[in-house]
């Protein structure tokens, strides 16, 4: 899981920056939705898929940026996340996406060496054992907390619209009473 410093559950809700290795994509993304979670408050999860888009993100000081995968951003675009890392105070919390392993990516010449080591106590190997299962069980979750939200939104619009309706105020009715209103209470101008 964290390979060093951080423990995996840790970082899920603190404001570390972190590399997810291995896994799929759609793995990786959920354990940056799951992330998001304690960030919600600051905005929605925003995705980083090409180099320009990170010029976009790196404006933000606040809420969760994720990078399905590192390894797609050329390296003037990793050193931009890596000065950002080093120099901004307020930022968001990024999520760093590795398509396989950290040592292979190395070996290529994908990844950054100063980009590793800014996040190498934030590191979370989605290939270790226990994972797979762990992130089928928070994707359900998601799914239920999603559920449960739209839900409890649904009945809130029904509850309002059963006061209204209750006290004779249907929004119809709300709109054409101001406009007759407004017509009728307005004086009539006329010139001489």
């Amino acid at each position: 899981m964290a390979s060093q410093g951080y423990g995996e559950e840790e970082l899920l809700t603190n404001r570390a920056s972190v590399l997810v290795s291995g896994g799929t994509e759609d793995e990786r993304r959920t354990w940056a939705s799951v992330a998001a979670r304690s960030f919600l408050h600051e905005g929605a999860l925003m995705e980083v898929r090409q180099n320009e888009q990170l010029v976009e993100a790196l404006k933000k000081t606040r809420g969760v940026v994720f990078i399905p995968d590192v390894a797609r951003l050329n390296f003037i675009t990793q050193g931009l996340l890596v000065r950002c890392l080093q120099t901004q105070e307020e930022r968001p919390k990024f999520i760093v996406g590795l398509s396989g392993g950290v040592e292979p990516a190395r070996g290529k010449g994908t990844l950054r060496e100063d980009l590793l080591y800014r996040l190498h106590r934030a590191h979370v190997d989605l290939s270790a054992d226990g994972m797979r299962e762990r992130m089928v069980q928070r994707r359900a979750q998601l799914a239920a907390d999603d559920l449960a939200r739209r839900a409890e939104a649904e009945r809130l619009a029904a509850e309002k619209a059963a006061q209204m309706k209750a006290s004779g105020v249907s929004v119809k009715n709300a709109r054409m009473h101001s406009r007759a209103v407004s017509r009728s209470a307005s004086p009539k101008v006329t010139r001489t």
